[in-house]
């Protein structure tokens, strides 16, 4: 099996709610994120390639005009703003596309990540 990655990075802020009193992330903070997407293929293309990096140049796009600098729980809603969630968000959105796309990691701290591979 074949696999690469590509990172993306963006800011945005986020607000968890249901957590108990006095979580710090109940308060509206926010993070630098990194999206780590993953795809694999059992053969290459006609050109040597999982996929071409470039063609991944629309998640770029996607991240850049609607999620950086951006309050997320506006942008996904109140439900979709765990790393967890984001995830999966970004997996959807990526495979919908590319049907190489075997996972999606979300950091939002140097020391944490959240993965969602089917």
């Amino acid at each position: 099996m074949y696999r690469i990655t590509k990172e993306f990075h963006f800011s945005a802020s986020h607000q968890l709610f249901g957590l108990r009193e006095g979580h710090p992330c109940a308060r509206l903070h926010g993070h630098n994120y990194i999206v780590v997407v993953e795809l694999a293929a059992e053969t290459l293309n006609e050109t040597g390639f999982v996929r071409d990096y470039h063609d991944l140049g629309a998640l770029k796009t996607y991240i850049d005009e609607e999620l950086d600098h951006r309050h997320l729980n506006d942008v996904l809603g109140d439900g979709c703003v765990t790393a967890e969630r984001m995830a999966k968000h970004f997996y959807d959105w990526a495979r919908a596309r590319w049907p190489e796309v075997a996972a999606v990691r979300v950091s939002e701290t140097p020391k944490t990540w959240a993965e969602y591979r089917p």
